[in-house]
């Protein structure tokens, strides 16, 4: 539960800087997508938060949804494994494009979620 509870650490601090740096972010979205490791950091990424949130979804508040989260990773990570990195890094760029004038509104709401997640995984 530590571990996704470390996630939402993770969480909340990207969501700050969308709320507070909205350019800042969408620029770092665009910057790491053209590093040779994005495709498979995402990929792995995905993998292994989802594979942490199905091993301690029991250790929760809410083990169905950590499970069903959990899940979603897995499946996002699965389909991005099977998604040409080149068509990966378009979407990246278009979508960090796309909704830099709605980061700073998706921040806020994701700073909430991030403390709900911290929550549910560690109940304090």
């Amino acid at each position: 539960m530590y571990f996704i509870a470390a996630f939402g650490v993770l969480m909340l601090l990207f969501s700050l800087m969308m709320l507070f740096r909205p350019d800042a972010f969408a620029q770092g979205i665009i910057s790491f997508s053209e590093r040779p490791y994005f495709h498979p950091f995402e990929i792995i990424s995905r993998l292994i938060a989802g594979g942490i949130f199905v091993a301690y979804a029991a250790d929760t508040q809410f083990p169905l949804l950590f499970q069903v989260i959990g899940l979603v990773l897995l499946l996002v990570g699965t389909g991005l494994a099977l998604t040409p990195p080149r068509l990966h890094k378009k979407f990246a760029v278009q979508s960090a494009n796309s909704c830099r004038n709605y980061f700073r509104l998706i921040g806020a709401v994701s700073v909430g979620l991030s403390f709900a997640l911290i929550y549910a995984a560690v109940g304090l």
